[in-house]
């Protein structure tokens, strides 16, 4: 982390002069007061100068991009990771050879790992981001399946005109049922149980 002891007349002073000398803005940065200083008498006499250390802020981006490498480098796969930003949603699509281990079961392993990195993202900042994980494309893939079975379930719960629950899925996942069946004439959806149990009833 880069970071630079500046001195000034002032606090604001001092923190000036370092913010020049990095070539950032305040919101970039976080400032350690080490002296406040003095005035002194009539402004000289007995005057100290403000110190402050002033350090780059880690990126949160970067550090979550880190993590990631880090994670996969230490599950023996040689992973390709390509970012996208759109505002404050990050996407990270993964590649590379034996991409089915960090997908897991029904998406069981990229979703832990969606969620570790969000909470990397999310430490110690002052803005929120949300994270999406993808594998090679698995995430549409998954919504695909997902949209199939909504239909499909409708279909049984019609059949036997009674509730049809379907299996515990993340929240995300639940939304994309949720969405594909909220128009649907014969049917209502909502959520029960709780998390990590929680699912969706399908009710004719």
């Amino acid at each position: 982390m880069k970071q630079i002891t500046a001195s000034g007349q002032t606090v604001e002073e001092a923190v000036q002069s370092a913010l020049e000398q990095l070539n950032t803005t305040s919101d970039q940065v976080e400032v350690e007061i080490i002296d406040e200083g003095k005035k002194g008498l009539l402004g000289i006499f007995g005057a100290k100068r403000a110190i402050v250390k002033v350090s780059l802020a880690k990126d949160p981006i970067v550090e979550a991009e880190k993590y990631l490498k880090e994670i996969t480098r230490k599950m023996n796969l040689n992973v390709d990771i390509a970012m996208k930003v759109k505002g404050n949603d990050i996407t990270f699509d993964l590649s590379g050879e034996n991409i089915a281990l960090l997908i897991g079961k029904r998406g069981q392993t990229l979703n832990a790992l969606q969620y570790l990195t969000h909470l990397v993202l999310n430490k110690d900042n002052k803005a929120y981001y949300t994270v999406t994980l993808d594998a090679e494309g698995y995430r549409s893939r998954r919504a695909e399946t997902l949209e199939t079975l909504a239909l499909r379930m409708a279909d049984k719960a019609l059949r036997l005109n009674k509730k049809v629950a379907l299996e515990p899925m993340p929240a995300y996942e639940r939304k994309i049922i949720h969405s594909k069946l909220q128009h649907h004439q014969s049917v209502s959806t909502y959520s029960d149980g709780d998390e990590p149990h929680r699912h969706i009833v399908i009710k004719p």
